[in-house]
């Protein structure tokens, strides 16, 4: 019976879930889809956790069990959150995809440097998104024409950085060659730059 009840609870869980997300998403304005997407996974935990401690369905459950399934179903919330929505829309991998099927199935590997800058960040208005989701996030402010760091903004860029440098693959396939290349992506940046706000 307590495996029914719990089978029932994650279901009822699940699809709160969906509802919520798909009202969300398609009637009420979203600052940045995951955190979105968490809100939701809250809303349909506090719904799912009323029917769970208020039904008598689920009245074999402990009191701990119950706290536990609340557990659950946030963890399983924030594993859906970034899994599906988050990634969906911010993977360049899917994008290509999604391209090439658009373009009928094939786009010549020399022309793909052509198609990020020309389509991806246009069609996909990546330049808007990602500072509007790191103006929510805290990490940026933009004054002006300027575009600055907050102290936040440092702390996750040296954060980032470390963790690029010592914790990301050494030897990572990259077009048929293993390479440490991206654990320090400026190595080859330009040095002298026009674009820094003074």
């Amino acid at each position: 019976m307590k495996l029914t009840q719990s089978i029932a609870a994650i279901a009822l869980f699940l699809f709160l879930l969906v509802l919520f997300y798909y009202a969300h998403v398609s009637f009420f304005p979203v600052n940045v889809v995951f955190y979105s997407a968490l809100g939701d996974s809250a809303l349909a935990a506090a719904g799912a956790a009323g029917a769970l401690f208020g039904l008598r369905f689920f009245s074999n459950l402990t009191v701990l069990e119950k706290v536990q399934m609340i557990v659950i179903w946030l963890l399983l919330g924030y594993a859906l959150s970034i899994s599906v929505p988050t990634v969906l829309d911010r993977s360049f991998s899917f994008y290509i995809l999604e391209k090439l099927q658009q373009r009928g199935g094939g786009i010549q590997l020399s022309r793909f440097g052509e198609v990020v800058t020309n389509e991806f960040i246009r069609e996909h208005r990546l330049i808007d998104v990602r500072l509007t989701e790191q103006q929510e996030s805290g990490t940026v402010v933009i004054k002006g024409d300027c575009v600055m760091l907050t102290e936040r903004g440092q702390r996750l860029a040296t954060f980032s950085r470390y963790f690029r440098q010592h914790w990301l693959p050494k030897k990572r396939l990259l077009m048929g060659q293993y390479t440490e290349a991206l654990t320090d992506p400026f190595r080859e940046s330009d040095i002298d730059v026009d674009y820094t706000c003074k």
